[in-house]
């Protein structure tokens, strides 16, 4: 097992041969949503710039296949977490269904459904349901005293008491989509990757259930961000991806933030 490392391949081949059982702090897991496959568009947008929505072959499975490959994925996280370790998986009403059912099938206590409150959230297209702002990150644990580092949270919370002292911070979590330099973009001005996370989010996480020097893997690395705020924060770090486009892309992006 490598640290500070990334895995290339099938993330539940590699969770179940490469990474040690019980050797991993925290998960943090941003897997498929299921969601593509209808190719909207809205180019032109006035309000927030050219949208496409997710249409990835890596994001399209029967609802048999997706329960099956959720389980899958969560049996091998499941083997390699320590027997405190927690997990944070990022979902949407696509897929929160059956994350929470595999969750409570593999024995996993739920602690918290947090809410991201997308700020600059797109419009609706349609104007046939609710506009859509919304994200989860469900947090379960595998066993008994976890870590939750409760007062380091206050100190990061942004929101603050009306006398301006520190707070509780709550499972609503307003940021917004990322944007600006923070947001990976090719040359011809589109995202490198669609459903990167905001680095906001994963300092939240990996503040709340890790200690300094503990190891956090994520088995959907993506543009790499889990990896660029666990170093930063002075954690070890593990990866997994199998698109060797976002590998490259995961790998210039942790070297030039770590250098």
């Amino acid at each position: 097992m490598e640290l500070n490392h990334v895995y290339i391949g099938d993330c539940i081949t590699v969770l179940n041969s490469d990474i040690k059982a019980k050797s991993v702090n925290l998960i943090f897991a941003d897997p498929p949503y299921n969601l593509s496959g209808n190719g909207l568009k809205w180019e032109g947008n006035k309000t927030g710039g050219d949208w496409y929505m997710m249409n990835e072959d890596w994001d399209k499975m029967t609802d048999p296949e997706y329960l099956q490959f959720t389980k899958r994925w969560l049996e091998g996280s499941k083997r390699v977490l320590k027997d405190n370790g927690s997990i944070y998986i990022s979902c949407t009403y696509h897929n929160v269904a059956e994350i929470m059912i595999v969750l409570k099938q593999l024995g996993f206590k739920i602690n918290n459904v947090i809410t991201w409150q997308k700020t600059n959230a797109m419009p609706n297209m349609t104007k046939r349901v609710f506009t859509h702002s919304a994200e989860f990150v469900v947090w379960a644990v595998k066993g008994k005293k976890w870590i939750f580092n409760y007062e380091d949270l206050k100190q990061i919370n942004p929101e603050k008491q009306k006398d301006g002292s520190i707070k509780q911070m709550r499972d609503v979590w307003p940021m917004p989509l990322v944007q600006g330099k923070e947001r990976l973009r090719g040359d011809n001005g589109r995202a490198l990757h669609p459903t990167q996370k905001p680095e906001e989010m994963l300092k939240r996480i990996i503040t709340a259930s890790s200690d300094k020097g503990d190891v956090i893997l994520d088995p959907f690395l993506g543009s790499g961000t889990t990896a660029v705020i666990a170093k930063k924060l002075g954690r070890k770090w593990v990866g997994i991806e199998k698109e060797k486009k976002y590998v490259n892309i995961a790998m210039k992006r942790i070297e030039k933030r770590t250098a």
